[in-house]
């Protein structure tokens, strides 16, 4: 926060730093740091020893192939393709369903219905959608996303082409109208308290901005709030629910501890806090202490929760957001005043489990 509010650039409400500005103050304060010293060097492969491995999405290749190699290759993937996340809190519940297709298994599914209007209106929007511009080595990699095909290419493959993928409505029925949509988009729980949902099937290439006007116009999710957005670029991450736990440890070998984007949390503050969480349980492993696992009511507690479950079978990274948080025991409509008491009982939380780890340290 220091380096950011040293190098901030104007950006309305939000806090946005001058990226080269901030890297040189924190190279600096690194460098500087009489604890710490810096060799400047590549490094080819993991080093022996307690190690915490801090490399970022952009991994060189022969690193990311030792990596690779010792997660396995199933387990490390070198591009997101990611499909948005929306609040279940947003979704309009009197537009929706929730049905298995053909009645199978249990009502997992967020079903938002389509009549053929909608659809076409929705497919045009799609099909004109602006996209972002892929850069020339995920161009050339772009075979790739074959598998998971973003929804605005294969919207352009023809106007019906997503009525026999994602969007089918076969063996589904609107409990409304008793009869089979037109469409069906269908939203998948991302997280085992049922807080956030991802769009099946909506791996996308569009800009932001594009995100929230097109799939808005899906019925239920005109006012959806979207806690990530899809996206599909290169990004070395970990399988993380499969290789690490909550302390970031690396089930496989424990004296190995990941931190950063590879650990699959996004952002700035995501990717300090891992590494600090990193750092403090590798220190208590190492010391005989108890390792700090925040509670799952505050943010990091419950991103090193989500990177660590198991339960999360098509992991994709995670920045920070109110959905992967507990909802409040207590009902509030307006969404200001529910955010800042789910913040509040986050601190207080924190504050509460500091205070009782200090004192069993201090054995009282």
């Amino acid at each position: 926060m220091e380096a950011a509010e040293n190098t901030a650039v104007s950006a309305g409400g939000a806090l946005a730093v001058d990226r080269v500005r901030f890297s040189d103050y924190i190279t600096q304060k690194i460098d500087s740091h009489p604890n710490i010293t810096v060799f400047h060097q590549r490094v080819d492969a993991i080093p022996q020893g307690p190690v915490i491995v801090a490399t970022g999405p952009l991994t060189e290749e022969r690193l990311a192939q030792n990596i690779q190699g010792l997660c396995g290759t199933q387990y490390l993937s070198f591009f997101d393709a990611a499909a948005p996340i929306v609040t279940f809190d947003s979704i309009d519940q009197e537009k929706v369903f929730f049905a298995a297709r053909y009645g199978r298994g249990e009502d997992d599914y967020i079903n938002c219905p389509m009549n053929k209007e909608e659809y076409e209106a929705f497919h045009q929007a799609l099909t004109q959608a602006e996209a972002v511009e892929l850069k020339q080595f995920e161009q050339q990699d772009f075979k790739v996303y074959e598998g998971c095909m973003p929804v605005e290419v294969m919207a352009k493959r023809g106007a019906d082409t997503l009525r026999f993928g994602p969007l089918k409505p076969v063996g589904v029925t609107d409990p409304k109208t008793g009869h089979r949509p037109w469409a069906v988009v269908q939203l998948r729980s991302e997280n085992s308290q049922g807080t956030l949902y991802n769009l099946v099937g909506f791996q996308t290439n569009l800009k932001f901005p594009e995100q929230k006007r097109v799939f808005s116009m899906i019925p239920g999710l005109e006012n959806a709030e979207f806690v990530r957005y899809g996206v599909m670029h290169r990004n070395t991450f970990l399988n993380s629910p499969k290789l690490l736990d909550n302390t970031f440890c690396f089930k496989k070998d424990r004296r190995i501890y990941f931190a950063g984007q590879i650990t699959g949390v996004e952002g700035y503050m995501e990717s300090a806090a891992s590494g600090i969480l990193a750092a403090h349980n590798m220190y208590s492993a190492l010391t005989g202490q108890e390792p700090l696992v925040l509670p799952k009511d505050t943010m990091m507690g419950a991103l090193a929760a989500y990177i660590s479950d198991e339960t999360v079978a098509d992991f994709q990274p995670m920045g920070a957001n109110m959905g992967i948080l507990p909802p409040s025991d207590v009902k509030i409509k307006d969404k200001a005043q529910r955010y800042e008491a789910i913040a509040q009982r986050g601190l207080e939380s924190l504050h509460l489990y500091l205070n009782n780890r200090s004192r069993e340290r201090k054995g009282e």
